[in-house]
């Protein structure tokens, strides 16, 4: 699952959509999406307490983002994994990131049986500035 070919499969995409991105600046949720934003992907944050966060629209689900996302990369609690992962197989994403911590085996598999790459309990920029 965590593998060097699925990190690079992933950072080959360019839109990724941050579920429970913070417009708190220390939050790992925001630099790590503002890291990748100076990368040259395109994020979408999504939170629904939030229309704008860093000065990107921001909306309240993924069923609502009015363009295609590769990439669903996941700041939330283990237990609130399985309806992303249904939601990221809905939208046709392409690859499901759970961030370090996250762990879900059952929104795993779900996703991972349904054609997405799956990442769990892993940090998207440090494995970036790895590679």
């Amino acid at each position: 699952m965590n593998s060097l070919d699925n990190f690079n499969k992933i950072f080959s995409m360019q839109t990724i959509a941050v579920v429970g991105m913070s417009p708190k600046p220390e939050r790992p949720s925001h630099y790590v999406s503002m890291y990748m934003k100076d990368q040259g992907y395109n994020i979408i944050p999504v939170n629904p307490g939030h229309n704008e966060i860093a000065g990107i629209k921001c909306y309240p689900s993924l069923s609502e983002i009015s363009e295609p996302v590769d990439v669903v990369d996941v700041f939330r609690r283990s237990e609130f994994i399985l309806p992303i992962a249904e939601s990221a197989i809905n939208i046709k994403a392409k690859a499901l990131w759970l961030q370090d911590g996250v762990i879900n085996h059952e929104a795993a598999e779900l996703a991972k049986n349904s054609g997405l790459i799956v990442v769990m309990d892993d940090c998207m920029l440090r494995r970036h500035r790895q590679i």
